[in-house]
């Protein structure tokens, strides 16, 4: 079968055939350091890495740091983190700002060339000369300023003369154009703030349009792929471009996918802010938020995030994917990889009243049938043990194959028990089921009886030897399917779902004590389940699916 590309392949394709060499492939991938990353940016990651390793390339990491007020190392190092996490590697890691001292260079360049002028009136002028979409804008009084007065200005706004909002720097373009970027935009401003890498050396700041472009020329990139809210600014990109490119040098190529809209999800930075301020999550990396380090923590493999984002393709038109696809994946990585485990999370103790003596025995149980070499575990069995209390009902009808008066299951890698007599405690409440079991009906021991089958099958847990502990259990963040049409911060409050984390504590079995941060486990007919680390006393784990998609539409 012939393999299918996305169109960008096929671009990129087209590029080599017109005479782009494959050695000069190159891509990059180009955050702000401004907060952490999130399932949004696993699309663009996807991406430009998969491109990278089909064409044999390098990819630059490349930090957009040219907003001093917004940006910090903490947020460099989770980035670098999570590229790391999901399973790539960059050949060469940049910043925008080592290029700092050549774009000043450039810009008193298109000063020179006439191409660009100080404008001194305030932004809230400028913003309403700008017009709009229908309606030209308005030429600044400044605009024909003469090249020397914009020299001198320009490098008094560089040494820190002028205070923030005095004075910025603009392209002069077409304020009649069509396109609203085109309209002699701000190329730099004047913010007196330290910088994460530069300090206080520099009081002016590129914009991003003039960044952006110029950094992927001074890499060399081949191919600048972004998200489909960049297209408009594909004009102005090219702009800079024409008047910088020297004879001989490799011209990037900015070309727009439509970014990753899940359901039932927020990717805007200010509003998942705002839910880490509210204390609606418990922080960036609160297991219900899409960012990836939340999704890290809920135990998201980083395997079913790369497969996600290719099951979700790579298109030109904006769509919204089910998160129940994200599931989907996660379930399906999880269920090859995960051992199997047995945690009971509302307890009601059974005894067998035939068992012999008060000592547990041990039983053999199968760690994962997907996998034939994961092997088996012991387990106690003894006469005391913990079921699920759905698991039991005192009256039922033919179709209940759980556990009740006069019936029989099974006790998954145990023996067949049935179930006599009930005790309840004062309140009239069932507090203990008294069983009987079949001491030949041992799992694996070969025997008639333990061929025997009976319909229903339990976890359960030894009472004696369980550990106890605490289980986060998490569902979608957001009740609403579009969470990001909310028009206010107040609207978006109501679209949360009030039952989106539920805790309790729970009896596990014993070899989960040796469990470590961040192992990943089936807890049988529960879901699938990573060990977490907010509370060092008590092991903690934190629910990432299901084990199927029980979404209520």
């Amino acid at each position: 079968m012939k393999e299918s590309k996305h169109f960008i392949e096929n671009i990129i394709e087209e590029d080599l055939s017109l005479g782009v060499q494959k050695k000069d492939l190159k891509f990059r991938f180009p955050p702000e350091p401004n907060g952490f990353l999130h399932i949004g940016h696993v699309k663009a990651i996807w991406i430009n890495f998969n491109l990278a390793q089909k064409y044999s390339s390098p990819v630059v990491l490349r930090f957009d740091d040219t907003n001093p007020e917004k940006e910090e190392q903490k947020y460099i190092d989770a980035i670098k983190e999570d590229v790391k996490w999901l399973g790539y590697t960059w050949k060469e890691e940049r910043y925008a700002s080592d290029y700092f001292t050549q774009l000043h260079s450039w810009a008193n360049t298109l000063i020179k060339q006439g191409l660009a002028y100080v404008d001194s009136q305030t932004s809230d002028t400028i913003a309403d000369q700008k017009g709009t979409p229908i309606k030209a804008g308005k030429n600044s009084p400044y605009r024909n300023r003469p090249v020397e007065e914009n020299t001198a200005l320009f490098s008094k706004m560089t040494n820190g003369t002028y205070n923030e909002g005095e004075h910025v720097l603009r392209a002069k373009i077409d304020m009649a154009s069509s396109n609203m970027l085109m309209r002699d935009p701000v190329i730099y401003r004047v913010l007196k703030k330290s910088h994460p890498r530069t300090k206080e050396k520099w009081k002016v700041y590129p914009m991003y349009d003039w960044a952006h472009g110029q950094s992927d020329y001074i890499e060399q990139i081949t191919h600048s792929l972004c998200t489909l809210e960049f297209k408009p600014h594909r004009e102005l990109y090219d702009w800079f471009l024409d008047k910088l490119v020297e004879p001989n040098k490799i011209r990037p190529k900015q070309r727009e996918f439509a970014r990753l809209n899940l359901s039932h999800t927020i990717t805007s930075k200010r509003k998942l802010m705002f839910l880490v301020e509210k204390g609606v999550v418990s922080g960036w990396d609160d297991p219900r938020m899409p960012t990836i380090s939340g999704l890290r923590r809920r135990g998201y493999p980083p395997s079913a995030l790369r497969e996600f984002v290719r099951l979700a393709g790579v298109a030109k038109r904006e769509n919204i994917i089910e998160a129940s696809l994200l599931e989907f994946c996660a379930r399906e990585e999880l269920n090859k990889t995960s051992n199997r485990v047995m945690v009971v999370t509302n307890p009601l103790k059974l005894t067998i009243t035939n068992y012999p003596g008060d000592d547990d025995e041990i039983v053999l149980s199968e760690n994962n049938p997907e996998n034939p070499n994961a092997g088996e575990r012991e387990l106690p069995f003894g006469k005391e043990i913990y079921i699920e209390k759905e698991d039991f009902k005192l009256e039922a009808n033919r179709k209940y194959f759980r556990l009740t008066i006069g019936k029989e299951v099974r006790l998954k890698s145990a023996y067949i028990i049935k179930a006599n007599e009930v005790m309840f405690d004062n309140q009239n409440n069932i507090k203990e089921v008294l069983c009987t079991y079949d001491p030949k009906s041992k799992s694996g021991s070969g025997t008639e009886a333990s061929q025997r089958k009976v319909k229903g099958t339990l976890h359960w847990v030894s009472k004696k030897a369980s550990v106890k502990v605490k289980v986060n259990e998490y569902d979608r963040l957001f009740e609403h399917p579009s969470p990001a049409t909310a028009q206010n911060e107040e609207e978006l409050l109501k679209m949360v779902n009030p039952e989106s984390s539920k805790s309790c504590f729970a009896q596990a079995e014993p070899s989960l004590s040796k469990a470590k941060k961040g192992d990943k486990f089936q807890f049988q007919r529960k879901g699938y389940f990573i060990v977490d680390n907010d509370t060092p006393s008590l092991m903690v784990f934190n629910k990432t699916v299901g084990l199927r998609d029980n979404w209520k539409k």
